[in-house]
Formats: C-alpha cells, sequence, structure tokens
C-alpha cells in the first residue's frame, strides 16, 4: 500500500500534474485514511535510525491546498469553527479504546492515536501524529503534525512537542516508548528522545541546544546531518551554563543548557528517577 500510494501523491504535486482536484482529493483521503489506521506514517524507524517519510508531508500539504474553508458545527459547548473541510476533528467510536474527556480537546483527522491513550482537556493532535498505546496527553499539551510519539508516554500539562510539514523531508520529533515528558516541557525542529528518558518540568530542547551529559561527561548536539538525540533512559533537567565575554561574567549572565544528571536503570521508574537525579544536582 505504501509504494502505491507514494507513487499517486508524488503525481498529484508534481507541476503540471494532470490530475483533476477530485482526483487529488481522492488521493489526499487515500493518505488520510491511511494514516489514521497507522499503515502509513510520517517517519518509520528502520534498523535503529529513524526516516521521514517525505511522500506524507507532500500529501498532506496537498490536502491544505485542495481543501475549502467551511464552517464546523457546535462540538461538546466549544461553539462552531473555520477550517478547511479536508482536516475536520476526529471522532472516536467506543470500540477503538480512546479516552477523550470532555473539555475542549481536539484530535485532527490524519491522526494515528493508539488503544489506550487518554487526551486530557484542552490537548490537540495535529495531522500526521502518531500516539502510540496506553499514552497519556495531559492538559494543554500540544502534538504536533507529524510527531511520532511511543508506547506508555506521558505528555504531562502544557508539554509542547513540536511538528513538522517542510521541509518536507525534514525529521519530525520523535519520542520513543516509556519517556516521561514533564510539565511544560518543549521538544521541537526533529529532536529525537530515545526510550525511557525523563525530561524534568521545563526543559527545552531544540535544534541549538547542546546537552551536557555529567555521567558520561559528553556534549550532545545537532550537526548538519543527524538531528540532537537524547540517550535512551536519560534523566534530563534544565541547567545554566555560564555566557563566555566580561559584561556577561560581571552581570552573572547565563545560557540554558539542559543536563543528563542521571541514567534510569530497571529498578527506578520515571518518577523515581527523576527525584533521585534532581536531589542528586542539588547537592
Amino acid at each position: 500500500m505504501k509504494n502505491s500510494l507514494q507513487s499517486k501523491i508524488e503525481t498529484a504535486v508534481q507541476v503540471g500534474s494532470t490530475l483533476s482536484d477530485a482526483e487529488k482529493r481522492s488521493v489526499f483521503l487515500e493518505l488520510r485514511s491511511a494514516l489514521e489506521s497507522g499503515e502509513v506514517r510520517s517517519a518509520e524507524c528502520v534498523n535503529g535510525i529513524w526516516q521521514a517519510n517525505a511522500f506524507v508531508k507532500q500529501g498532506i500539504l496537498l490536502g491544505f491546498r485542495i481543501g475549502v474553508m467551511q464552517q464546523f458545527a457546535d462540538i461538546s459547548g466549544l461553539g462552531s469553527f473555520l477550517d478547511k473541510d479536508t482536516v475536520p476533528p476526529r471522532q472516536f467510536a467506543t470500540d477503538e479504546g480512546v479516552r477523550v474527556v470532555p473539555g475542549g480537546s481536539s484530535v485532527r483527522r490524519g491522526s494515528f492515536v493508539a488503544r489506550g491513550v487518554t487526551i486530557m482537556p484542552p490537548a490537540f493532535i495535529n495531522i500526521g501524529a502518531y500516539v502510540d498505546a496506553d499514552t497519556m496527553v495531559d492538559s494543554h499539551a500540544l502534538v504536533g503534525s507529524c510527531a511520532q510519539i511511543g508506547k506508555r508516554v506521558h505528555l504531562s500539562a502544557a508539554a509542547q512537542i513540536g511538528g513538522v510539514l517542510e521541509p518536507v523531508g525534514a525529521l519530525p520529533v520523535i519520542i520513543e516508548d516509556d519517556v516521561m515528558v514533564g510539565g511544560n516541557c518543549g521538544v521541537y525542529e526533529g529532536v529525537i528522545v530515545r526510550a525511557g528518558v525523563v525530561l524534568a518540568s521545563g526543559t527545552i530542547l531544540n535544534a541549538s541546544t547542546a546537552v551536557y551529559d555529567l555521567v558520561n561527561e559528553k556534549v550532545y548536539r545537532a550537526s548538519e546531518n543527524a538531528p540532537l538525540e537524547i540517550p535512551a533512559g536519560a534523566v534530563v533537567i534544565p541547567g545554566v551554563r555560564m555566557a563566555k565575554g566580561k559584561f556577561a561574567q560581571e552581570n552573572g549572565l547565563g545560557i540554558m543548557s539542559p543536563m543528563i544528571v542521571k541514567y534510569r536503570d530497571a529498578k527506578t521508574n520515571a518518577r523515581t528517577a527523576l527525584e533521585v537525579a534532581l536531589r542528586h544536582a542539588a547537592d
């Protein structure tokens, strides 16, 4: 299915395509359905390496281009709203096993939400996102377009998982299995957070962030050819390193620098690992 759909999308988006708008819409709706079922993903892990599926983002952008503005009816007392008719909100059936608590959450069509996922209000899951089984999306959390969220992840209140549609070849944010993302964290610009990581509240990660590993005495950064990657089991807390220069030193100025202060082991759950790490960092 993937190869067939990829061929259809690439034909539909090419300059000078002879497909009608109706045919392009049909191609997009096929992609939207495949994304919702999980048959197609915007990014996949092959032998431990994450790779973006550019054709998926090409297809999503096509859906926005061919869509027309439509007024949608009231949903759960939130009032009517306007959006492209190609990306209406999802409605879940009881047998899908997804819990959506009342109060203002929205999940766009074209996103995959697995059984056991709980969505607390208000939260937003965008098109192309993949949210795997038994994950918690807490209040005011965002799962951006094409972001990939693993199993048993906890996205705490106000956690922001950035999305990306352009450039189409760019890797989206990846949050692997059993990750705990603390409140008010932000993960953006294609950062990969490997399995079992704990991000303490307020940790910000993006393509420009340098992460200092106090355990292994290493520094992790993005490069031209690879995104920033947080190693499996790391416990990351917000940190500061002194800025260079006389003025900065005179005024005690520092630069945000997240730090790895511990690695989880099989005997520590995420909360215990974080509490121990924070105590250790303060000693």
